[in-house]
């Protein structure tokens, strides 16, 4: 039986830096018998089917190939159908009527305890705000992600240490959730 997944690349393609070409990625991962590939913007998602592997053995497998072919490390989430759907529905924060740009996911690697990020004060940063999810951070900032003091904190290394985390916003991860659905 084989299983979608949407594979999530962290920090490529930004800033001129890290370039990996998605025809190129789409390549790459047809060569690890991985079907049905698809790539999604330029920013790191693909999605496939794979017959083989679960979420870890598939991430590990893509961040060899993509360290071996491109020459540098990326980490690499690769979450099932069921799990984006999940996230999706459990968004703690009014998503349609929000604008995708207020609205982000940052996914995990492991699970996160919400002590990690008990040294935020959190009223400090109104009207911004963050809730944990599964494997998950539901980041609304009004302001977008660029402009956000929350998303900063959120993102220091103390907070994200032993953790692959990589943040997309709203649309990218409603796409996702289309693009991981079984046709038939």
């Amino acid at each position: 039986m084989t299983t979608t997944y949407a594979a999530l690349l962290r920090g490529i393609n930004v800033g001129g830096s890290r370039k990996v070409p998605m025809a190129a990625l789409r390549t790459l991962l047809e060569g690890l018998g991985l079907a049905d590939v698809r790539t999604y913007l330029q920013s790191g998602q693909a999605v496939f089917s794979a017959g083989h592997g679960d979420e870890e053995s598939l991430a590990a497998e893509i961040t060899a190939a993509v360290e071996k072919h491109f020459g540098f490390a990326v980490g690499v989430i690769v979450r099932d159908h069921a799990y984006l759907e999940a996230v999706a529905d459990a968004c703690p924060f009014p998503a349609a009527e929000l604008e995708a740009k207020q609205l982000h996911v940052t996914y995990f690697s492991t699970p996160v305890e919400a002590g990690r990020y008990a040294g935020i004060d959190r009223a400090a940063h109104l009207p911004e705000e963050f809730a944990l999810g599964d494997r998950a951070l539901y980041l609304y900032a009004p302001e977008g992600l660029g402009r956000s003091k929350l998303a900063e904190q959120l993102a220091r290394p103390r907070l994200t240490k032993g953790l692959i985390a990589t943040t997309r916003n709203w649309n990218t991860v409603v796409k996702l959730v289309e693009m991981t659905r079984r046709q038939g």
